[in-house]
C-alpha cells in the first residue's frame, strides 16, 4: 500500500509537471503569433469604422498587462488556468471560461462517449477476430477495420447528410433542436440532445473502433502463443475462462494505457466534423479561434483544457493499471 500511495504521488506530480509545461508552450506560441492582442484586437475594430492611434494600442496593452515581463505574464496565466480562469477572449471581448462554458464539457462529453463505443465494440470483436478459426468470420471483420480506416470521418458525415436529406428531409446537423438550443438543463433538453448526439458520437468512434480492433487483435494474438497460456491450459483451464484471465488481461493493459492518446486522436477529429454537422461546442470555437479569427487566447484556453482531460485520462489509467495488472505492481514494489 506504501508503494502505491509513493506511485499514485509521484504520477501526480509528473501529471501536473506536464501541465505546467504544456501551458508553456502553449503561452509561448501565443505570444509568437505576430501583433499582440491589443493590436489585433484594435485592428479588428478598425474594420468595423473606428479610428486607432498608437496611444489606443498603448494604453490597451497596459489595461491588458502587456506591458508585464513575459515570464511574468506567463506565471499568472497559468496560476489562473489551474482555477479555470483564462480571461478574455482577444477578439471576441467575452470572458473566456464564460464563453466555453457547457461547450468545452460538451465536447469532451461527445469525444468521451466516441471512445467508450470504441472500445465497447473493439474489446470483444477484436478479441474474436483473434481466436476464431473461422476464416469467413476473420476477412469479414478485417474488412470491417479496414473500411474504418480508409474512411475518413468528415467524408463518413457528409455521406450521411446527404443520404439523410435526399431521403428523410432532415441534414442531422447541430446538438440541440431550435426551440431547446438556448434553453436551460431539462430533461426534455437532455432527451433532445441525445438524439442529435449520436450522430457526432457514432462518427468520431468510426476509426477509433477500427484502429482498436486491430491492435486489441495483433495484442491478443501475441498473448494468446506465450508459454504461460500453454501452461494454463495443460493445467485444465479452458474456454473463456482461459482467455479471459490470462491473455485477455495481459493484452488489454495496452489498451487502458493507450485511452489519452485515442482521446487527443479523437478530439483532434472533432473541429472538422463539427463544421460538416454544424455542431455549436469547442471544437467549433477552436477551428474559428486558428483560422478565422487569430484569437489566440481562445485557442489556447481550449488546448490547455484538452490537455488537462488527457493528462488526467492518463494519470488515471496508470493508477488503474497498477491495480488491476501484477506486472506494474511488481515495478512498483521495484
Amino acid at each position: 500500500m506504501v508503494q502505491l500511495a509513493r506511485f499514485t504521488l509521484i504520477r501526480g506530480l509528473l501529471a501536473i509537471f506536464t501541465l505546467i509545461i504544456v501551458s508553456f508552450i502553449v503561452f509561448t506560441l501565443m505570444e509568437l503569433v505576430p501583433g499582440d492582442c491589443a493590436e489585433r484586437y484594435l485592428a479588428f475594430k478598425n474594420t468595423q469604422g473606428s479610428g486607432i492611434s498608437i496611444a489606443d494600442i498603448d494604453a490597451e496593452r497596459v489595461r491588458l498587462g502587456l506591458d508585464q515581463p513575459y515570464l511574468q505574464r506567463w506565471f499568472y496565466w497559468i496560476v489562473n488556468a489551474f482555477q479555470g480562469e483564462f480571461g478574455d477572449s482577444c477578439i471576441l471581448r467575452l470572458n473566456i471560461s464564460q464563453l466555453l462554458g457547457q461547450k468545452f464539457w460538451l465536447s469532451l462529453g461527445l469525444c468521451l462517449s466516441a471512445l467508450l463505443l470504441a472500445y465497447a465494440i473493439a474489446i470483444p470483436v477484436g478479441i474474436l477476430a483473434a481466436t476464431s478459426k473461422n476464416a469467413v468470420l476473420n476477412n469479414s471483420l478485417r474488412l470491417v477495420s479496414y473500411l474504418g480506416l480508409a474512411l475518413p470521418n468528415f467524408l463518413l458525415a457528409l455521406m450521411i447528410m446527404l443520404f439523410s436529406t435526399v431521403y428523410f428531409g432532415d441534414s442531422l446537423t447541430g446538438l440541440f433542436s431550435k426551440e431547446y438550443r438556448d434553453a436551460a438543463w431539462s430533461v426534455d433538453r437532455v432527451l433532445d440532445f441525445l438524439g442529435h448526439a449520436w450522430l457526432p458520437i457514432f462518427i468520431l468512434g468510426w476509426s477509433a473502433t477500427a484502429f482498436a480492433i486491430q491492435t486489441v487483435r495483433a495484442l491478443m494474438s501475441d498473448e494468446i502463443g506465450k508459454l504461460y497460456v500453454t501452461a494454463a491450459a495443460a493445467r485444465g483451464v479452458s474456454g473463456s475462462k482461459l482467455l479471459m484471465r490470462y491473455p485477455a488481461r495481459h493484452a488489454l493493459s495496452p489498451i487502458i494505457n493507450s485511452l489519452g492518446f485515442d482521446l487527443n486522436r479523437i478530439f483532434n477529429e472533432l473541429p472538422i466534423v463539427a463544421l460538416i454537422l454544424t455542431l455549436t461546442e469547442a471544437g467549433r470555437l477552436l477551428i474559428d479561434a486558428l483560422a478565422r479569427s487569430n484569437d489566440q487566447q481562445l485557442a489556447g484556453a481550449i488546448i490547455f483544457l484538452l490537455t488537462a482531460s488527457i493528462v488526467t485520462i492518463n494519470f488515471v489509467t496508470d493508477i488503474l493499471l497498477a491495480l488491476t495488472d501484477p506486472r506494474v505492481r511488481r515495478s512498483i514494489v521495484g
